[in-house]
């Protein structure tokens, strides 16, 4: 497996116990859709390496306390601190042309509509508070709330993001 054909999930964040057990973090707009996981990929030396879930208990703020088939120990599991998990893109649901998953608009042109063609889409900013879309115009960094209402339509066949900005916003990056 090849990690151009998956998503991260999240990354092990640090130990739950002695016995090989590890607190997943999971980055995933709704942690809720994958507690029923039953294996993933963790990367390791910069290959993924698959293992397999004994358990999964969801925690706050986006935690899992999981167990690892052959993870017996805490020295086990010290090898898997800090690193980042992976599930294969093909597990994701296909959305509609108004959603999309953050990673596959990374590189989407982005247009505006009242000021037309703004951008490539650099990255999204996952703020708890204040989400936003990072686009850059050359040298110029533009960021745009990610607010409900902002996404038009994705075109994921011509990679074109279509939004509708506060009025004026793109002009006062652009002047």
């Amino acid at each position: 497996m090849e990690q151009s054909d998956c998503f991260q999930l999240g990354y092990i964040a640090k130990l739950h116990g002695f016995k090989g057990e590890v607190s997943l973090f999971l980055d995933v707009t709704n942690p809720e859709d994958y507690a029923s996981l039953d294996a993933f990929f963790i990367e390791i030396n910069g290959t993924l390496t698959p293992f397999f879930v004994e358990s999964f208990q969801l925690k706050q703020k986006g935690f899992a306390a999981v167990k690892l088939e052959g993870v017996d120990s805490e020295n086990d599991a010290r090898v898997l601190l800090r690193k980042s998990c992976y599930l294969p893109l093909t597990l994701l649901p296909e959305l509609d042309d108004m959603h999309f998953y953050d990673h596959e608009v990374i590189g989407f042109q982005v247009v505006d509509s009242l000021y037309g063609p703004v951008g490539t889409l650099e990255q999204v900013i996952d703020l708890s508070v204040n989400p936003l879309l990072q686009i850059m115009n050359g040298e110029k960094e533009i960021l745009v709330p990610f607010v409900n209402g902002l996404v038009q339509k994705v075109d994921r066949e011509s990679k074109t993001l279509h939004i509708s900005a506060p009025e004026g916003l793109i002009a006062v990056y652009m002047s």
